[in-house]
């Protein structure tokens, strides 16, 4: 069989196109995509949940940021592909690649649907600059994918509201609240997180994430979700069309789209929509480009929801603690590898009634593993875990009671000087964050100094940011707010009372070791009024084997041990004696 991306060579020469764009992206603009869409992982063997290929008849690159440089130089090995890592010296961006390469007359092509709004007219403003041409409707990797696996339409279910906080037509209400505030007569969603948090819709159609694959039309009067009839039973139609939900053909939107006129002034955000489907609404209907009112409104919880939260992380403590103990007297048995590990604290969630499934591939890095920040195991580079340095374990789950994301770097054997330096740098990262108080208002971008300090100060840093907001039960990477201090697309959304925002930071030695230490926050009101702080959700120890005691301030060992104290109090009822014993040792004062 010709190779994917020989055929797709062959398959532009035909269709004239000299240039030839695949983000990671389905046409939802989801993280993590299902195996149809998987195109850019069919054609360039790169499987990281983030990166564009671009491909010309005699050179293609793939860009991917710096969770991934590692994996992708592995993974990218004799494929002809060059990886172009992301925000480096010397490596142009896409468009800035595009506009030294691409040459009067030729033509870009990309499938629209996968291609955002706002960047898509992007590509055509670069494209009419260079007297270049534009082709975006074509999916040339579905025309070389034999056996593409199908659109997913797993059945769709619907989360009560005891977990939800807010009933379906309370939102509804809500939001068409929003739109009439907006001047609007129709918002068009596409992303499938807000579409869950409105309808409290959940499905199976995504990796990793519980959504239906779907589109939205909301109206002062109306609602009307476009999705795979066969996905929904009954009872879930039924319970829909009781809020004035009506359902119609996943394939419809488009046609929708089409035929709205000049009097329905739509709502939507560029950043969110696909470029397919802002062109098929007619160029006379006016077209407000905001941010979805859906998006802000679920990043901050409701009352009910953060109450389950705090359930979800006993939860998730529970069994992130079992696993410590476990981990730590059985390091360096035969038989123990990344994937078996991996399959235990899987067992050990899944002893929880409130239990869903992952919420994001389970990362398990031993050894020089944990340098590549988003390693994960397969069969072929599964690794025995030995007695001895570290093991970086990021891995989170979806409870009916919400959504975890924690990371803990486990000492397994006696470790250096420096090993215990840098843990030790990234500990105190990690308590300065979820010390910080701050006036509201304040953006995630100035706190991100907090964690960064300690390591900074050692001449150290890293690639990735410090902190990304949490759904409930949706996606586990979700905005509007985060902590970096590269702020993405220039606009900031301030930390606000009920947002839920990782805490990771970490430090990585390509070929020797890395080291990560995240927690989830709570957002709270803080002292004096006006102020605001965090409550820290995540429930199980740091490894005190890997700190110096010696280089904490005594606020940090204040903070350090009170943490410890709480860990201690909420987790040790669920654990057998064995196992409390060593808990209490686990978290003793330093």
């Amino acid at each position: 069989m010709t190779h994917p991306l020989q055929a797709l060579r062959d398959r532009m020469a035909e269709h004239h196109i000299d240039a030839y764009l695949i983000p990671t992206a389905d046409f939802h603009g989801s993280e993590y995509v299902g195996d149809h869409f998987a195109c850019r992982r069919y054609v360039s063997g790169f499987t990281g949940s983030a990166g564009t290929l671009l491909v010309f008849p005699t050179w293609a690159g793939l860009w991917t940021d710096g969770r991934y440089f590692l994996q992708a130089e592995e993974q990218l090995q004799g494929s002809g592909i060059r990886l172009m890592k992301m925000g480096q010296p010397g490596v142009p961006t896409i468009e800035g690649f595009l506009r030294s390469s691409l040459q009067p007359g030729q033509t870009l092509g990309f499938d629209g649907r996968c291609v955002d709004a706002r960047t898509g007219r992007r590509y055509h403003q670069l494209t009419r600059q260079l007297g270049a041409k534009i082709h975006h409707q074509l999916d040339l990797v579905g025309e070389i994918w034999p056996d593409r696996p199908p659109r997913s339409a797993q059945p769709a279910w619907l989360l009560e509201e005891a977990y939800a906080g807010l009933s379906r037509a309370e939102k509804l209400r809500q939001v068409r609240g929003d739109l009439a505030a907006q001047g609007a007569e129709v918002l068009l969603l596409t992303c499938l997180e807000d579409i869950g948090w409105l309808l409290n819709l959940r499905g199976g159609d995504i990796p990793c994430t519980p959504v239906v694959l779907a589109y939205l039309a909301l109206t002062r009067a109306g609602c009307t979700l476009f999705a795979h009839p066969a996905a929904f039973a009954p009872p879930v139609a039924e319970a829909l069309e009781a809020d004035g939900v009506s359902l119609r053909p996943y394939e419809d939107f488009y046609d929708y789209a089409h035929r709205l006129t000049p009097d329905q002034t739509v709502l939507l955000d560029t950043r969110r929509v696909n470029t397919t489907l802002l062109t098929s609404i007619p160029s006379e209907v006016p077209v407000k480009d905001r941010p979805n009112p859906t998006e802000l409104r679920r990043g901050v919880k409701n009352p009910t929801e953060q109450e389950n939260f705090r359930r979800a992380h006993l939860s998730d403590g529970i069994a992130l603690t079992r696993f410590m103990y476990w981990l730590k007297t059985h390091a360096g048995d035969p038989g123990l590898t990344e994937l078996s590990a991996a399959a235990h604290l899987e067992e050990l969630r899944r002893a929880d009634p409130s239990y869903l499934q992952p919420s994001f591939d389970p990362i398990l890095a031993a050894g020089d593993h944990s340098a590549v920040i988003h390693y994960s195991p397969t069969p072929a580079s599964d690794r025995a875990i030995p007695a001895q340095g570290f093991l970086l374990a990021d891995t989170g789950g979806h409870y009916y009671t919400g959504t975890t994301d924690c990371t803990r770097t486990y000492a397994l054997g006696p470790l250096s000087d420096r090993q215990k330096v840098c843990y030790t740098a990234v500990l105190q990262g990690n308590l300065a964050l979820a010390d910080a108080a701050f006036p509201a208002g304040c953006p995630g971008s100035v706190l991100d100094y907090a964690a960064r300090r300690p390591l900074w100060a050692r001449g150290l840093d890293f690639n990735h940011g410090t902190g990304h907001g949490v759904g409930y039960l949706l996606s586990v990477h979700e905005g509007p707010q985060s902590i970096r201090w590269r702020s993405a697309g220039g606009r900031e959304t301030p930390l606000m009372p009920g947002m839920v925002t990782s805490n990771e930071p970490g430090v990585y030695f390509d070929g020797d070791f890395g080291i990560r230490l995240e927690n989830l926050l709570l957002c709270v009101e803080g002292e004096p009024q006006g102020f605001l702080g965090f409550e820290v959700l995540t429930l199980t120890p740091f490894d005190l084997d890997a700190v110096l005691p010696d280089l904490l301030s005594p606020r940090e060992r204040e903070l350090l041990n009170a943490y410890h104290a709480r860990v201690r109090q909420a987790i040790a009822p669920h654990l057998s004696p064995e196992e409390a014993r060593w808990l209490d040792q686990a978290t003793r004062p330093v």
